[in-house]
């Protein structure tokens, strides 16, 4: 099945949420951004991370589709509230301000969507890497 991949926020859009995930090739996608909603799809390489961050008055929801690893949350760098195993159909609630990370730990991609209360990339972001995520200007983390 082919997905569109563009950012078609706010306008209306039906998906099959869990092909659509399992279909994205890409660290992060962004796929939907609205005034106060922001959608994205992302897949983490086996050893390998989404990378340490905080969004500043945003909460956020991460949704796992497949693959499993670790989530770290809490208030600080060096300070986790929660540190937990997590793997298909997990949910991880983040607080706005709260520092977070979500570490592949198996041996396949980990595939998940990421619902933002606010947004926070630009509409149609599209990082085929962590890397390229990181150096993008764009991006505040």
């Amino acid at each position: 099945m082919a997905f569109d991949f563009s950012d078609r926020g706010k306008k209306p859009v039906v998906e099959n949420i869990v092909d659509w995930t399992k279909a994205n090739e890409n660290f992060r996608t962004t796929v939907w951004t609205g005034e106060k909603l922001q959608m994205t799809l992302m897949t983490i390489e086996p050893d390998d991370e989404m990378g340490l961050e905080v969004h500043k008055g945003i909460d956020q929801l991460y949704v796992i589709v497949s693959g499993n690893g670790t989530c770290q949350v809490g208030p600080a760098k060096d300070n986790f509230e929660v540190e937990t195993e997590i793997s298909e159909f997990s949910a991880v609630f983040v607080p706005a301000n709260m520092w977070h990370n979500i570490i592949n730990k198996g041996s396949e991609p980990l595939k998940m969507y990421t619902l933002y209360s606010d947004t926070d990339h630009l509409p149609g972001t599209v990082h085929k890497t962590r890397e390229e995520a990181e150096n993008d200007p764009n991006e505040q983390h």
